[in-house]
């Protein structure tokens, strides 16, 4: 996809507020991530596809929530998971 186009999947975007403070389901098992990602569908916040889990990759193929943001502080970069490009 060209970056000229629009990506379909910005339809799905939301205005979300995150869920947690760190990745919710390594919260839950108590493993470590790398680095956080908004889902902008639903708010869920997920590891990166560095961290051991990829929890925002497997939340975005699971859900069909393919839009994320970086959660890094001075980050604001968007990723589609679909595309596997920025948005």
């Amino acid at each position: 996809m060209s970056r000229s186009v629009v990506d379909p999947h910005l339809r799905l975007v939301r205005d979300v507020t995150p869920r947690s403070s760190g990745c919710e389901e390594c919260l839950t098992l108590g493993t470590p991530w790398v680095h956080l990602r908004l889902c902008l569908t639903c708010g869920h916040v997920g590891c990166c596809d560095s961290s051991p889990l990829r929890h925002a990759r497997a939340h975005a193929n699971r859900l069909g929530h393919p839009i994320v943001q970086s959660l890094e502080p001075g980050e604001s970069w968007r990723w589609c998971f679909v595309h596997e490009m920025p948005v």
